[in-house]
Order: structure tokens, then sequence, then C-alpha cells
């Protein structure tokens, strides 16, 4: 543990050196300084632990934080000791995670939540919760599974009496999981013979065909493989023995799980007669398949009904009645008024019939071009040649006139001059419906464009006019065994997840961890909401380096109101398990909030977005979370840009009116803004001052700015930098403290910051 006077490792060296010399008389009056390396660590050890410099009289709610690994800290060593002496509270870096606790079959475990919760109170510290609700770490799985296709229903007509072969998981050669079929007559050699059957399993792939004889030898290698699929796979096998076999073996070690057979079927060439007993399955003879008994295998007849695969159009825009806020996925371009913008909105009635409202698109007299005004539709996803789309939408003006429609790339990124879709307008309300397969035109111009949006030409009429969309649905079609849910169906089992996972954790804690991070990073630093925010993080629109196919993102079933979810189960079961619901804080955890890249574009958006989920007057929010993995930037002008981005942060900030939290305060240094984190083993003395003041810089701005009443908390994220192996900002000086737990530079700059010097 180190505590005030503590001595740093180098120092000691020093120290060793010293009383060595002079323990002999003749080198008494010998004088040396130490070694510049060594000095300037001295002052470190002049400094108390972090927590006894806040001035808890003027601010009182404060709390200090430290990230911790759950299961070092309930070993009770170096970590515990650490986090005990200088910080107020923990947080779980990963222990407290979906992903963490939910396994694949669904079933949760909080022993190690239960543990550690336990483990911080015998230690006098707090926990905050991280986190309820993230698209990142979940057990997609497990969530995958829960809106999965429901089973067609069975056409019993279509039940099939088949060979079940049921084995355990793949292994690592393909004669691990074999079955075979021993012929009444051994086959004649230099003959061809020609094997047919169909296979189907739950591991599609392909597998050994090895014939040869029941006593193990003549095994012929080599011959064409057997495929297995999700569905029925004709298979087709012609050979010609070398010599004597009498027994067909299928080796399946390398795919595992189930497999069927149905129609097997052997002939010799110029035979029709077929080699195998009962070879469709008609009867319960299965005397003449067998496998070895060690293998653990199982087989049997067993009727199978075929369910067959159900074709879909999945939706690819969203707000197509114009009844929500999000224009994400709709444009225009107006004469006079440049664009591409988002699409503008009219008032309730405008919409079809008199109903809702819809989109309103206006064009000016005596246009340059067809082309000057246009109406986009974008798909959330590319399309590509040879998807089939479905399009429908309604549509009028206040005069008739015609239209042409195009292929782009993003709304004014043309591509193809027909898309296929163009419509004739009247003043009533009509409704157009297509289907139409993507073109090679409708994908390329000087090469292949990724294809994602349909525009209207609406200036072909040379008068000004209004035009009107309404009601439009757009979907590529899908093909999948079984049926889909339908969205509603995905939201009520997620949601019902929702409450399941959040029950059990507050059961977990007991009601002794009273503030959380109940959604974590909902933010995207791109797209547009319609109210010019940043769009929220999904599937489509990730936020997060190129893995958004590894998350699971509740929003994108949900709705963009998905965090009024977990708000309101967190405060129902954390006041049904013995906490106080006064006591209870929620968060809204996001990063780059300090961004001075786009002038703190997201925060805005943040704030923006709380103030619409607060809106339906049930929803509460508590407190911001401001994520700040920095890094010192040795360009002094972007450095300077930086400084001033965090200090407009938390003015924005304070003027929510929230609870705010820097949630995960760490830092790197680098030569300029978004360049390589330098390496630990290089960071000179002079480079780890200036990160030192840093520190002491957010610090005191964090407590110059906010509010006292709104100040809830730091939390230092890792307290001793990081491992080269670490999956995190590895071999980067991101500590207080270094791997062997001795203070740091900014050690010192943390302290001066929460003391106010």
């Amino acid at each position: 543990m180190i505590m005030k006077n503590s001595i740093n490792k180098y120092f000691g060296l020093a120290l060793l050196f010293i009383s060595a010399s002079c323990a002999d008389d003749k080198f008494v009056d010998f004088k040396t300084e130490k070694p510049e390396s060594i000095a300037q660590y001295e002052y470190l050890n002049a400094y108390d632990a972090l927590k006894t410099y806040i001035d808890r009289s003027t601010h009182p709610n404060f709390k200090l934080g430290t990230g911790v690994a759950a299961n070092d800290f309930l070993k009770g060593e170096m970590v515990r000791s650490v986090a005990v002496a200088n910080f107020d509270e923990v947080v779980a870096g990963n222990a407290m995670k979906y992903a963490s606790i939910v396994a694949d079959d669904g079933s949760m475990d909080f022993g190690t939540v239960t543990k550690f919760v336990e483990a911080a109170k015998t230690s006098g510290l707090t926990v905050y919760g991280h986190t309820l609700c993230w698209h990142s770490q979940q057990n997609n799985k497990w969530l995958n599974s829960l809106i999965a296709n429901k089973p067609k229903p069975v056409d019993p007509s279509s039940v099939n009496r088949v060979l079940h072969i049921v084995a355990g998981e793949p292994k690592d050669n393909v004669w691990d999981w074999e079955i075979y079929y021993d012929l009444d007559n051994v086959l004649e050699i230099g003959k061809q013979y020609t094997l047919t059957l169909r296979i189907k399993g739950s591991n599609p792939g392909a597998f050994s065909f090895w014939p040869g004889m029941k006593d193990g030898s003549n095994t012929h290698y080599g011959f064409p493989e057997c495929t297995s699929g999700e569905g029925w796979i004709d298979n087709t096998i012609v050979f010609t023995p070398t010599s004597s076999i009498d027994r067909l073996r299928f080796c399946f070690g390398k795919l595992g799980g189930d497999l069927y057979f149905d129609d097997v079927v052997l002939k010799a060439d110029g035979s029709e007669a077929n080699l195998l007993v009962n070879s469709s399955f008609d009867e319960d003879d299965i005397s003449h398949w067998t496998t070895v008994s060690w293998m653990g295998l199982s087989y049997g007849v067993e009727e199978l009904g075929e369910s067959g695969s159900t074709v879909w159009f999945e939706s690819i825009i969203t707000n197509g009645d114009a009844e929500g806020e999000d224009v994400s996925c709709f444009y225009a371009t107006e004469d006079g008024k440049g664009g591409p913008y988002a699409a503008p909105i009219g008032e309730t009635g405008t919409g079809a019939d008199g109903v809702g409202r819809a989109f309103i698109v206006k064009s000016a007299d005596n246009p340059a071009e067809d082309h000057s005004t246009q109406f986009f539709v974008k798909a959330n996803t590319v399309l590509k040649e040879g998807d089939i789309c479905k399009l429908s939408f309604k549509y009028k003006a206040d005069k008739a006139a015609g239209s042409d429609s195009q292929t782009h790339k993003k709304p004014g990124e043309y591509i193809f001059y027909d898309a296929g879709v163009s419509v004739n307008f009247t003043t009533q309300w009509q409704k157009f419906e297509k289907e139409f397969t993507v073109t090679e035109q409708m994908v390329t111009n000087e090469g292949v464009q990724p294809f994602q949006t349909i525009a209207w030409n609406l200036a072909k009429f040379k008068e000004a006019n209004t035009y009107y969309f309404d009601d439009i649905e757009f979907g590529i079609q899908k093909k999948a065994e079984g049926i889909p849910l339908t969205p509603e169906e995905k939201k009520e089992v997620l949601t019902n997840e929702l409450e399941r996972w959040i029950k059990g954790m507050m059961e977990a804690c007991g009601g002794s961890v009273t503030a959380w991070d109940v959604v974590n990073e909902p933010i995207s630093g791109g797209g547009d909401d319609g109210n010019g925010n940043y769009a929220l993080q999904s599937a489509t629109n990730p936020d997060d380096n190129g893995v958004g196919g590894q998350n699971f993102y509740w929003q994108d079933f949900l709705g963009d109101d998905y965090v009024r979810i977990p708000i309101k189960f967190a405060r129902k079961y954390f006041a049904e398990n013995g906490g106080n619901s006064g006591d209870l804080k929620l968060f809204i955890n996001d990063y780059n909030l300090e961004s001075w890249w786009d002038n703190n574009k997201k925060v805005k958006s943040l704030i923006n977005w709380i103030k619409r989920w607060e809106s339906d007057g049930e929803t509460k929010i508590d407190g911001i979370g401001t994520q700040m993995h920095v890094s010192y930037i040795l360009n002094e002008a972007d450095q300077k840009k930086q400084e001033e981005s965090i200090v407009n942060m938390f003015e924005l900030l304070a003027a929510s009116g929230k609870l705010i939290k820097i949630t995960e305060l760490d830092m790197g240094i680098v030569e300029k803004a978004f360049g390589e984190g330098i390496k630990t083993e290089l960071v000179t003395f002079e480079q780890y001052q200036k990160m030192s003041d840093f520190y002491k810089f957010i610090i005191q701005k964090y407590f110059e700015i906010i509010p006292v009443a709104q100040q809830y908390g730091i939390t230092q994220w890792a307290a001793t930098d990081s491992p080269a192996d670490s999956g995190w900002r590895k071999g980067q000086p991101i500590g207080l403290w270094d791997l062997n737990y001795n203070r740091k530079h900014t050690y010192a700059g943390f302290a001066d910051g929460l003391a106010g010097k």
C-alpha cells in the first residue's frame, strides 16, 4: 500500500547507497549528488493519500472512485489496499456487465457481483454500477436466440421418415464421429457404383466418405465428400472399388451435431437394383446401420416435419409514416435553398387522406434543372445487385406533375438515371407499390458505387409546386427457415429480457448500489436525428471502430426511446430489493463529450436526447457521466483546442442541471491529435510533468465550473499503467501508479487538482 511515508524504489536505492558509503570514515567528507532520475521522484513521498485532498466541507457529496477488476479486488491484495487507502468508491470493469453474468442458455450467475458488493461495503467503499444497458459486451448468442424465427407450422403431408444421427460437439479429426452401413455382399472390384443420398444437419459442411471392409481393412480414401446443409442437399458419389468393400463408412467428426440421412441408394453400373435395405427409412429396420460403442453416438428412425422457408421483406427505413421525429432516412433539395438536408415534415392533417403528417417538398418557378428539387429516401443498408426490394408510398401534389427517379449513393451522390419508381402526381392521394430487383446499372457509375438512396426529380413541372409523401415502406427480401417475429414481438421479448436482467442485478445488489450507468454510450458520433443532433448508435450507424457486427443494439428493437425502459425497471426493482428510492441515482454515460473537432456536438446531442427521453413526464435521468479517456497532445495548438473544449463541455454539463460525474478518467500522451499513443518506457520526465499539469487542469475545471450540488465525483479509471499485453490502451502510461504500484508524476497533478492548488 502506498502511503504518505512510502519511498519510491529509486529513492530507496539511493538511500542504501548513501548509508553504505558513510560506514567508512575515510569517506566522511566525500559528497555526491543523487542521480537526477532518482531525485526527480523524491517529492512524491510528501503526498498523502488522494482522498485526503478533497475538502469535504466544500464538496460534501463528492466521491473519488477507481476502476478495478472485481476478482483482483476480491483477492484482498494490492488492488484492494490502494483502493481503500485512496478512494471512496469502486467500479467493476467488467463483472457487472451482461455478458459476464448471462450464459448462452440464458442462466444468470451473480455470484461475483454479490461478493464484490459485500467486499466493498466491508472495506468502507461504495460501488458505482456499470452498466445496466449497453450494446457492447452482451451475450449475443442468447439475445439473438430470443428473437430467432418461430418454427413454421408443419404440413402433415410433408412428414417424412429419416435416419437421425445424434453426435456431440465437433472434434479435431474426421474419424472422431462415424456411422456405417454394412452391405450384405462385397462390392465387385473394378465395377463402377453410384451412391445417392439426401443430407442435412445442424452444422452444415462437408465430411468424408471412406468405404472399406468391416474388419477395418481396404479403406478407400480420396473419394468425393458428402455435403450437409441447413436444408436438404442431394449428394451423388460415383466410385470404383480397387479392393473389396462391404462397409460404407461416413466420417463426420469435424461437423458433429445432428445429422439427417434420407433416400440412401446404392446402384451398380448398368443396374436399377438398390443394394441397400430400407433406404427411405419407411420401416423401422436399421439393422444394417452400426457404429462403435465407445463413440457415444446415437441414431434411429424418426418422423421429420419439413417446415420449409419463409420469405418476407425486412424494413430498411425508419419513420416512413412521418409521425416520429427521426428523419435520418429522408432528405430534400429545394430550388434556391440548397441541400440535401433533412426533409421537412408538415403539420398534423397534412398526411394521407388528412390523417397525421407527411413529408413536404416545395419546388420553385422556372427551375434550372429537373433535379433542382428532389426528395430522397435513404435506406439504412447498402443495396447490392440482385437484391429484391419492395417500395410503397402514398403521394400527391398541389398541381398535377410528373417526376423522374434516380439511384444515388448518399442523397445528392448520383449513380443512375432510372430507379424504376417514377410517378405522376395528381391533386388526390394515390398509392404506389412495386417489387423490383436491383440491377447492375442501378449500382454502377464509373465503377461500383454503394447504392443506398432513391431520388425523385420534382422540378420537371416548371411552375412552383408542393409535393407530399406519406406512409413510405421500403424493404429488402429476406428468406429463412421458420417465421420471423414481428417488430412488436421482438420488442416484447427483449423488454421482458431487460426486466429479467435488471431485476436479477438489483436482487444481487440488495439496494446497496445506489448509483448506476443505467445506459452506456447511446449516442453515435454521426447521423442526424432530424433536429440537428447526432443519431443513436445502431447496427447500421455504429460508432465503434468497425466492430458493430459484434454488438447487440437494444435500440434497434426497442426504438429511440428505449432508455426509458431500463430506467423504469431499475427504479422498480431497486425499491423492491431494499433500496431507498430517493437514494438511487441513474446516469447516462458516454465518451467523446469533450470533442473539440465538432465543437462539442456530442455532448450537446446527449443533453437534447435526455430532454426528449424525459419529456414523457415519467422518466427521470439524474446525471450525466462523461468518459474522459484523454491524451495530452504535445502539439500546443491541438492541446489548447482540447483544453478549451473541456471547459466548454463542463459549462454545457453544468447548464443541464444534472449530476455530473467523470466516470472513466485516464490519460495517455501523443505527439499530435489522433496520433499513436507514446509507450510508457519512452515518456520523458518533462512529458510526465505536462500530463500531471493536464490532470490538474481537468480536475480544477470540474470543481470550478460544475456547481457543488451537481458534483457527484470523479473516477480514475486505471490505477496503474497498462501492461504491454492489455486490451485497453496497451503499454501506455495511463495510471497514477506504475505496474509495481510506485507513484508517478501524474499522481501529484491529480492530488493537486483535488486540493485546488
